[in-house]
């Protein structure tokens, strides 16, 4: 069972704000309105949202955006909304969307904890998407990490029946931490030919941040699990 002391207390993110530059202030100040998704405790109508009926994909924390941008240019059959608290990665994404002229995504700029229990609704989602969380790093802070129990009950609380969760991390030591978490639950089953993980799926764009990583020798790790 979920608990409200987790809900209140854990926090999907650490608010770094940043400088906006004038684009991304431009674009949060002009495109929120048609693309944005304000905060509230109603659920969201995905077809009055996006003006039809399609598989629905969510990101949670989709960083400065350009992979999100990618997989939504790259497959307009399905809506995807994106959930980031850093506000520069909003206006950044907010900008493409709007210039690009892609009708499938929409954004949140909330913790994604809250948009998930008040406003996305049981049963609605087909994919869910959580790529490169915070670490922490510390072992004193793994505590705050955001892939816990209540967290995946909470996802598959909100994904259809043989939807899938996506995860994926370049910190070899919170790749098994996930694994533990969601190997333990028995609403997923793990997609990957042992129970660990699975090579990078297509759709996941490879992001400039992942290539740099590469250069560096850091590895990454995917996890793929469908919801019973």
């Amino acid at each position: 069972m979920m608990t409200e002391k987790y809900i209140r207390t854990i926090r999907s993110f650490v608010k770094r704000e940043g400088r906006l530059t004038s684009s991304q202030q431009y674009a949060l100040d002009n495109y929120w309105a048609d693309l944005g998704i304000d905060y509230s405790e109603n659920l969201i109508d995905f077809e009055t949202l996006f003006g039809r009926s399609a598989e629905t994909v969510l990101e949670i924390g989709f960083g400065n955006g350009e992979s999100l941008w990618q997989m939504a240019n790259n497959h307009a059959d399905k809506n995807y909304i994106g959930i980031e608290v850093h506000r520069p990665g909003v206006g950044r994404l907010l900008h493409l969307v709007h210039t690009s002229g892609i009708t499938n995504l929409r954004l949140s700029n909330h913790d994604a904890i809250d948009v998930l229990k008040h406003q996305i609704a049981d049963q609605s989602l087909d994919r869910v998407q959580l790529y490169f969380p915070d670490p922490w790093h510390k072992k004193k802070h793994h505590k705050r990490r955001i892939v816990q129990p209540d967290f995946v009950h909470l996802i598959a609380q909100k994904l259809k029946s043989g939807g899938i969760f996506h995860l994926a991390t370049d910190w070899e030591n919170y790749a098994l931490q996930m694994k533990d978490v969601l190997n333990a639950s028995d609403e997923f089953t793990n997609l990957s030919s042992d129970n660990t993980f699975v090579v990078k799926p297509e759709e996941r764009p490879t992001t400039k941040f992942e290539h740099r990583g590469h250069r560096l020798g850091h590895g990454v790790w995917d996890l793929l699990y469908e919801r019973k």
